[in-house]
């Protein structure tokens, strides 16, 4: 696919770049005065966050970009909030508060891991430990999964997994290296080739929910739960998907993760509109669908780790796309700085049946432009 964009090497696609982090830090700022150490609720509501207490699967989302500004300017504001945010988690993972959720990777890496990473902090290692035991607990050795969400115990939920888990697995991979415990990476490689056998279908469309018999570990049925229809791609899985599995990679080194990695973008780009951000569902190309901002920007990072991962030859279709889908993200989805409303990164699509956060701005959608601006300005070392 060829795309028509400002190339990545011209002097304006840095200029842009550029203006994106005067006006997120602006804005960052002004989300930091109005939720002081509480945290943004997972979607705007009329443009403007909700504030919340440290509950739900997505207040790591905040903390990350505080570290991912801190990291940008050097600001010791937004370092010690994010501090703060330290002793939060810890608290919500030693009093177990809404932690019956594969989501703890979201929550961890990306306050604590990445507290560790930045800083070396002693006490952010342990925390996000505790969270990784945690999430073990999850892991199902008959089926070979880690349970989305609910009770363990609960027969409508028992053996669900869905794409977005490829995104915890970093926890797990990260406290083995850490403490030497195999058990960890075995729980989160186990699941990452389960989610490939089972989540993947033929033609790299993604399932965003399968279930397994956790007794006999057979494979029970494929189904979605905020997509389109059970058998359409819902787009936020499918971006998952590509970054998920390059995450993993990272880990593990297995060739099979980038191959695949690499099915999945090349079923997901060519489904894209013309500006590149992506339909809530990618089987609604050419209807008016509303768009999913949020997705667009998690493929902008899976497509950026790809990149990464290939020969130069083969690499630069997918690093154009990114920097295509990056450009057009910047310039028609981005809050102006002095724009009504406390979110970065507007029309994203949460869940569409359920009526909540559509066409809003949301947390991880807000993150992901955030981490995928570091990428492109920086040298990095990711969180995950």
């Amino acid at each position: 696919m060829t795309f028509p964009f400002t190339p990545p090497d011209h002097p304006r696609f840095a200029a842009h770049l550029e203006q994106a982090w005067a006006t997120v830090l602006a804005r960052l700022d002004a989300t930091r005065l109005l939720v002081g150490e509480r945290f943004p609720a997972e979607t705007c509501a009329n443009g403007h966050y909700p504030v919340r207490d440290n509950v739900e699967w997505t207040t790591g989302f905040w903390s990350g970009q505080l570290w991912l500004a801190y990291q940008r300017t050097g600001n010791p504001a937004y370092r010690a909030l994010a501090e703060r945010h330290v002793i939060s988690f810890g608290q919500r993972i030693v009093q177990r508060i809404d932690t019956a959720t594969h989501d703890l990777g979201f929550l961890y890496t990306l306050s604590c891991v990445a507290a560790w990473r930045v800083t070396g902090s002693p006490s952010a290692r342990g925390i996000a430990l505790l969270a990784a035991e945690a999430l073990l607990e999850r892991f199902s050795p008959q089926a070979g999964i880690i349970q989305a969400w609910g009770d363990l115990d609960d027969p409508a939920q028992r053996g669900r997994m869905i794409i977005d888990c490829n995104l915890n697995l970093p926890l797990l991979y990260w406290a083995s290296q850490q403490t030497g415990d195999g058990r960890f990476a075995t729980a989160a490689r186990t699941h990452a080739e389960q989610a490939a056998r089972y989540l993947v279908r033929p033609d790299a469309s993604t399932f965003h929910t399968f279930y397994m018999d956790t007794e006999s570990g057979a494979p029970r049925f494929g189904n979605t739960h905020q997509g389109y229809a059970d058998d359409s791609c819902w787009a936020r899985g499918q971006a998952w998907g590509i970054l998920g599995f390059m995450l993993s990679w990272r880990y593990t080194g297995d060739s099979q993760h980038v191959a695949l990695a690499r099915r999945l973008a090349d079923y997901f780009l060519p489904r894209l509109p013309e500006d590149g951000v992506c339909h809530w569902d990618l089987a609604l190309l050419g209807t008016g669908a509303l768009r999913d901002s949020s997705a667009a920007a998690i493929a902008v990072c899976g497509l950026l780790e790809l990149a990464a991962a290939l020969p130069p030859a083969e690499a630069g279709r997918y690093h154009d796309a990114a920097c295509f889908i990056m450009q057009s993200l910047t310039v028609d989805y981005l809050s102006a700085p002095d724009e009504v409303g406390s979110g970065l990164l507007k029309h994203a699509v949460y869940h569409l049946a359920d009526n909540k956060g559509v066409d809003e701005c949301c947390s991880w959608g807000d993150y992901f432009y955030v981490e995928a601006l570091t990428r492109l300005t920086q040298v990095w070392q990711p969180y995950w």
